[in-house]
């Protein structure tokens, strides 16, 4: 194509049209994210963290090194003035003796130099993809025993719900109780970014919560309105059993699984948020099956019209009742585990469990008054749910703070930059950093990003465990295999 020609005089001139190279740069530059500030200072975290760390510096390790050296030489002189004297006294064995000594402690000391040595592309053994790995064998033998027992307790529901609503009804139920959980589980799951427990314990705890806890407390529940039938008429029963038997069966069956994940799992159990996400997921489990039963009794006893209603108001305006009642739970449990003090560990879930209790029945009661009730307990429900949500907001910045304040002592040793902790304690950053690790390298440099940040929420984490309670061999050890973890996959996602 030809030059087109130069305005007429007194015209402005035309805007210029930008080349097929331009647009290819302005389309590469939508499509790939801008390098972020924090990626200008990885590279040189990486040979900080080798260099410079307090815990494992480069001089640490070369000072070893002449001390051992040292040792060496100390030895080598002893052994050589041995050997003159065994010359002497046995001149035939004396050298071949030598000979073998000598050759032994320079293979010692070949294999320590080949251990300890540390350069720009050092990664300890100990780094590892999964920094909390368990024990294959007790893997499977724990998860066999969960399935095993989830089974058991399905099958039993399966038999309770299905002799009293049908099979019909109850597979009805079933497909409309899958709805709530849309709405339910990623809330929890969400507040879990920061620092994601392994999906194995959060099944497990989805799993006890559908068929555990609900096949108890339905036993417990039948057996209390039973005995109360004896003594007051069937209709006032039902509703004394709603109030004051259903909540405290319920939401201890529920809250014992929080106090089994906090004793047995001390060392995983990191507080609020911990506490929330496992409350919040035992609940749904709880809900999920008890909307079974619900729906299909409705279906069965009063038809579409009343499975609609039951819908709309268990799985549509309050699916977030238990889960916020067994919260209580969660949060009194979680202050026990930042507590150094007894009283508080005892008193704390105590009094979350009163809490759970507390809203459990007065709900029930609000639902066994009729239309004034459930516009009271919609109203009460909408406030509680509003606060409940602002406080799970907090809750999730609140991590970020305590992961951003704990990894600031591994910036300033050099382990991480502080533009990294700034990226790592927000997790708008951390979306933009998984991005830019993709746009980089792709599906492997976007799964090292992702164990990065991971990786350093479980440092930050720990840390704040170490510090709240008393260091131990085992913390120390896994402290450095964090680190250790970290550098390696920042080498892998920075490609040094």
């Amino acid at each position: 194509m030809g030059q087109q020609p130069p305005p007429p005089p007194g015209q402005p001139a035309p805007p210029s049209q930008p080349s097929e190279d331009t647009l290819s740069r302005r389309l590469l530059r939508r499509t790939v994210p801008d390098e972020p500030e924090w990626y200008r200072t990885a590279t040189r975290s990486v040979l900080l963290a080798e260099e410079e760390a307090r815990t494992d510096s480069r001089a640490k390790v070369l000072e070893q090194q002449r001390a051992y050296e040292e040792q060496q030489r100390l030895a080598q002189q002893a052994q050589a003035q041995q050997q003159v004297q065994q010359a002497y006294a046995h001149p035939g064995g004396a050298h071949q003796q030598a000979q073998a000594a000598l050759a032994y402690q320079q293979a010692q000391q070949a294999a320590w130099l080949q251990q300890q040595s540390y350069s720009a592309h050092y990664v300890t053994a100990q780094a590892q993809a999964n920094p909390t790995p368990r024990p294959t064998l007790r893997t499977w033998i724990l998860g066999g025993i969960v399935i095993v027992l989830s089974l058991i307790g399905a099958g039993l529901m399966a038999l309770i719900i299905g002799a009293e609503s049908g099979v019909l009804a109850t597979l009805v139920g079933l497909l409309f109780a899958l709805i709530p959980l849309v709405f339910v589980l990623p809330l929890f799951l969400w507040l879990d970014r920061f620092e994601a427990e392994p999906w194995r314990y959060l099944a497990t705890a989805f799993l006890y919560g559908a068929f555990g806890s609900t096949l108890a407390a339905l036993v417990l529940n039948s057996l209390g309105g039973f005995v109360l039938m004896g003594y007051t008429d069937a209709e006032s029963a039902n509703v004394l059993s709603a109030v004051f038997i259903a909540p405290l069966t319920e939401e201890t069956f529920k809250g014992l699984f929080l106090l089994v994940m906090w004793w047995f799992m001390r060392k995983e159990f990191n507080g609020l948020t911990d506490g929330i996400v496992y409350a919040g997921i035992v609940a749904a489990g709880f809900a999920f099956t008890e909307n079974i039963l619900y729906l299909g009794r409705a279906l069965d006893q009063g038809g579409t019209e009343a499975l609609l209603g039951t819908f709309a108001l268990r799985g549509l305006v309050s699916p977030f009742c238990h889960p916020m009642f067994t919260a209580m739970t969660g949060i009194g449990v979680g202050m026990a585990s930042l507590s150094r003090q007894t009283p508080v560990k005892i008193i704390a879930p105590f009094v979350g469990w009163c809490a759970a209790v507390l809203l459990h029945g007065l709900w029930n009661l609000g639902a066994s008054a009729g239309a004034t009730g459930l516009v009271v307990n919609l109203s009460f429900g909408f406030v509680v749910f509003v606060v409940f949500v602002a406080f799970v907001v907090w809750t999730r910045q609140r991590e970020g703070k305590v992961i951003g304040h704990h990894l600031l002592p591994y910036a300033d040793s050099g382990w991480i930059s502080r533009d990294e902790v700034s990226m790592l304690s927000s997790m708008k950053e951390r979306r933009v950093a998984r991005r830019w690790a993709r746009a980089r390298g792709g599906s492997s440099a976007v799964q090292s990003m992702r164990s990065f940040q991971d990786t350093a929420s479980e440092l930050a984490l720990l840390r704040f465990r170490t510090l709240r309670h008393e260091a131990d061999h085992e913390s120390l050890h896994k402290e450095r295999v964090l680190l250790d973890s970290m550098t390696a996959r920042r080498r892998e996602f920075v490609g040094a």
